[in-house]
């Protein structure tokens, strides 16, 4: 007998699943699955187990679960916290209640905080006795990080915290320090306030070296919880939503159909589509589909999506490859994307070629643009967010984070050059496309910004208007 336990990694959104079990015994059960749920499938087939649980630790805000599609796909039950916000056929655990998976155990951890029905779930091996040996935390506990406790509004927010913090001291740490550590993010999501870059740990790590446990102290936990914490990306609560519902069935990833271009502008001229090029922001800057929005396929693709674009919105693709157009479509469907049109076959090459209308966007480097500061008719535009700038910006700079800029282009001059910048160029690219898309005619990125801006030792103001020289 060997036990299983075999962690599953979505990229982009930085979400860890896990299949566990027993594979002499042939059972098996999954954490927090995501919505492409063939993996596991695929996984308990080669094991020869079969899925007899799925487990849900709390309603996730940032992925579409797969929990209601592998429930139709296995006749596995789905084991949740309680919550009157399920809708679907589910079965609420009580602390301690066990799911038998042969030699292994899994016993519920009620630890609410990041969300008010969160269920962390004990792992048992017969073979070694009887104290846990790992914690499936899902997203109260992270590698350096604990779960955020505002996304059900300020109203909730204080009395969750005060819950995480219980749930932290109360519940996990006595745990123990030799008990594996298993959490349902890593860095990258926004989950959390600051995710450290391990995907395991243990509890002993994390009580000697996450700030976490530096703060037994509940005010004071509370105040180093909630301070500088970042505002939880715009399409968290619609899919709290349609995760309490249960997504629609699927039964898999979506095939998206090529488009000639004549048939990519007819579909663009229906009311409401979203042209979303993936292409990295230099390639966009070259030339691209007027209108089109800029998101370039990078670890934070499935999040600016869900920041900057409606999940009901009818999208069209454009891609610079095959393997890209997978790797979107993947992001899409796990975030719950199901208005996809299609993609242009060939890419911009095939528009190109059919003498097709094009927009480009101006690239500068930052010493072109230190050159232009005292310009009079430029507009700086930091897109960062608020804490970010907090930390130092570029002089003369405007501020508008680009998750509102919609929503704030009031004040800009849409005929007068406008620079766009972020810490990468990543956000700005972003940014500079919905200006485009709001009619401003000389539109400029300055693509490696914060960073190389940093490196050139340029000149950087700080929020209580002093000045430094970034040596």
């Amino acid at each position: 007998m060997a036990v299983v336990l075999e962690q599953i990694v979505s990229e982009g959104l930085a979400q860890l699943s896990y299949l566990v079990g027993d594979d002499k015994a042939g059972l098996v059960a999954v954490i927090d699955p995501r919505r492409d749920v063939a993996i596991y499938l695929k996984k308990a087939q080669i094991l020869g187990a079969r899925i007899i649980a799925i487990i849900e630790t709390h309603i996730h805000a940032d992925f579409v679960s797969g929990a209601h599609e592998l429930a139709v796909r296995t006749g596995a039950p789905i084991y949740t916290g309680e919550n009157d916000a399920y809708t679907f056929a589910h079965h609420p655990v009580q602390e301690g209640e066990k799911i038998e998976l042969g030699t292994i155990t899994l016993q519920a951890l009620p630890t609410p905080g990041h969300t008010p029905e969160h269920i962390s779930w004990l792992l048992f091996d017969q073979k070694q006795g009887d104290r846990p040996i790992a914690v499936f935390s899902g997203d109260t506990l992270f590698n350096l990080d604990a779960g955020r406790p505002d996304l059900l509004g300020s109203d909730e927010t204080k009395q969750l915290a005060i819950a995480l913090h219980q749930s932290l001291y109360e519940k996990l740490l006595p745990l123990g320090d030799r008990v594996e550590l298993y959490p349902g993010h890593g860095a990258g999501s926004a989950c959390g306030k600051s995710i450290g870059d391990r995907r395991q740990s243990t509890l002993g790590n994390e009580h000697m070296f996450s700030p976490v446990f530096s703060h037994p102290v509940q005010a004071d936990f509370l105040h180093w919880l909630l301070d500088a914490m970042p505002e939880p990306p715009r399409h968290y609560a619609d899919l709290k939503k349609l995760n309490a519902a249960g997504a629609p069935i699927k039964g898999g990833l979506p095939l998206i159909p090529p488009l000639s271009p004549e048939e990519f502008r007819q579909q663009m001229s229906q009311e409401g589509v979203l042209v979303l090029d993936a292409r990295s922001i230099l390639a966009f800057g070259g030339g691209h589909i007027p209108g089109a929005l800029n998101i370039a396929l990078q670890n934070e693709f499935p999040t600016w999506v869900g920041w900057m674009v409606e999940r009901t919105t009818p999208i069209l693709l454009v891609v610079e490859s095959e393997r890209d157009l997978m790797l979107v479509s993947q992001h899409l469907f796990r975030t719950g994307y199901d208005m996809i049109l299609g993609y242009l076959h060939q890419g911009m090459t095939s528009w190109q070629n059919a003498a097709l209308p094009l927009q480009s966007i101006k690239e500068w480097t930052v010493h072109t643009l230190h050159q232009q500061i005292e310009n009079p008719t430029l507009t700086i535009l930091d897109v960062r967010s608020e804490q970010e700038r907090q930390k130092g910006y570029v002089p003369h700079s405007q501020h508008r984070f680009v998750a509102h800029l919609r929503d704030n282009l009031a004040g800009l001059e849409p005929f007068q050059p406008v620079a766009t910048y972020c810490g990468t160029g990543f956000r700005a690219s972003i940014a500079a496309s919905i200006l485009q898309q709001n009619g401003f005619t000389n539109v400029i990125n300055v693509p490696g910004f914060w960073t190389a801006w940093q490196v050139a030792n340029l000149p950087i103001e700080k929020t209580d208007n002093e000045s430094t020289d970034n040596k």
